[in-house]
Order: structure tokens, then sequence, then C-alpha cells
């Protein structure tokens, strides 16, 4: 996947924003929401916390949180595809958490809050899809206020190399065809697990997040590896 093509991903996630929640439910066998749920338990101590969701999406991690953690005062939610956004706000809207999430149309790479604004980032399942991730990274380091964290949710391959090539397997031949089944949209499951399988997990990301400044880096394996939780500090 060219970084091209990557300028233009919220393209995509419009079209397959209607089924969105649901290929996410099948593929993972319900694990999304368990893997979303593991977020709240790295969430940064103290109360009245304001929480950045990068990429949110349809909301689900932003919801995930609010509904684990009772410190949370607000959550904005920012992504670049405004039919992703659609669907978030109508979910919101049949919670008990209206009043504190709120939506933006906004890139992570231009994060439109000034610096030191928040306790926390987040951003699952969508690292991988932005065209400079040291530039992201770096952003979200920009928002945070010292002593803050990042929180990132993403793929990763398992350290067993069994376990790996199983999950290569059902990366390639089995979640695009789940993918594609639902949502009429393929191609868009073919680009999932070209991300998946290319993109830096485990020690190499957490090089990553070192280099863009973070201190106190771990990866937090889930599910046998499949996906990980990387936590990064800001320095105090």
């Amino acid at each position: 996947m060219t970084d091209l093509s990557r300028k233009e991903i919220w393209k995509m996630f419009d079209t397959i924003s209607p089924t969105y929640d649901r290929v996410n439910r099948w593929m993972t066998f319900g694990l999304d929401l368990y893997w979303r749920g593991k977020m709240a338990s790295f969430l940064p101590l103290g109360k009245n916390l304001m929480l950045l969701d990068c990429a949110t999406g349809t909301a689900d991690q932003a919801l995930s949180l609010l509904q684990k953690s009772p410190h949370i005062d607000k959550i904005v939610g920012i992504d670049l595809s405004e039919e992703m956004l659609l669907q978030a706000k109508k979910k919101i809207q049949k919670t008990a958490f209206a009043n504190k999430i709120e939506l933006k149309t906004a890139s992570a790479l231009e994060i439109p809050y000034a610096d030191e604004t928040f306790h926390c980032v987040t951003i699952s399942f969508g690292i991988r899809n932005v065209v400079d991730v040291n530039a992201c990274l770096k952003e979200i380091l920009r928002v945070l206020k010292p002593g803050g964290k990042a929180l990132i949710l993403e793929t990763s391959l398992p350290e067993n190399k069994l376990l790996q090539k199983m999950h290569g397997m059902y990366l390639q031949k089995i979640l695009p065809r789940i993918g594609g089944w639902i949502s009429k949209q393929k191609s868009a499951y073919d680009y999932l697990h070209q991300t998946a399988e290319s993109f830096p997990s485990g020690n190499t990301f957490c090089e990553l997040l070192q280099k863009a400044g973070f201190d106190k880096t771990s990866c937090n394996p889930l599910t046998l590896g499949v996906v990980s939780i990387y936590e990064a500090g800001k320095r105090l």
C-alpha cells in the first residue's frame, strides 16, 4: 500500500462505514470489544481526565473507555472519514455518554488542539493507516500533558512461528472473504491484511515511539500476540 493511497484512505472508510462494526465483530470473533476494553486498564491515574481518540471511526474505543472508567471527564474523537463519524454520532446518541464525547473531522497528523491539552491520547487500529507514522507520533506527543500517556492498540504478529504462519493465512485468505461478503468491498479488507502484515510491531514499534520522543514505552501482547497495546509516556 503506497503513501499516495494512504492519503485518501478516509474515502475507503467512508465506503465501508455502514458495515464497519459488524465486520469487526465477525472477523475478530467479537474479540475487538475485549481488546478495546483492555485499553482502560492502561489509562493514567487521576480524575477528570481529558482524552483524545485519534482515528476514532465509529467511536467504539471512546465508548468502551467511558464504560470502563469513571474518571474520564471528556473524550474528543477525531477522524477524516465523515461517514464513520456519522455512524459514531448515531451510536453515541443512544448511550448515556452523549455529553462526554465530542467528534471532529481532523487528521492525526494535524491535531487541532494546543500543546499539552490531553492527559491521554489513544489510537486503535489506525496508526498503520497514516502517511507518516513518526510525524503522527510527534503530533500525539505534542498535545499530551507532561506525564501523560499515549495508548496505541494495533495488530501485531505472534512471536511463535507456527502461530505467525496460521495468523498470516487467516489475514490473507479468510479475513478478506468475511469483510467482502458483509461489506461488498473486498478490496478494503485486502488492504487491511497487507498493512497488518507489513506494519512494524513489538520492540520495533517501541523503538519508533522512543525515536519520536516518548519515555517508558512497553508492548503488551493480547490473544497470543495477534494485537498489542503499546503504552508510552511523556516526560514530566
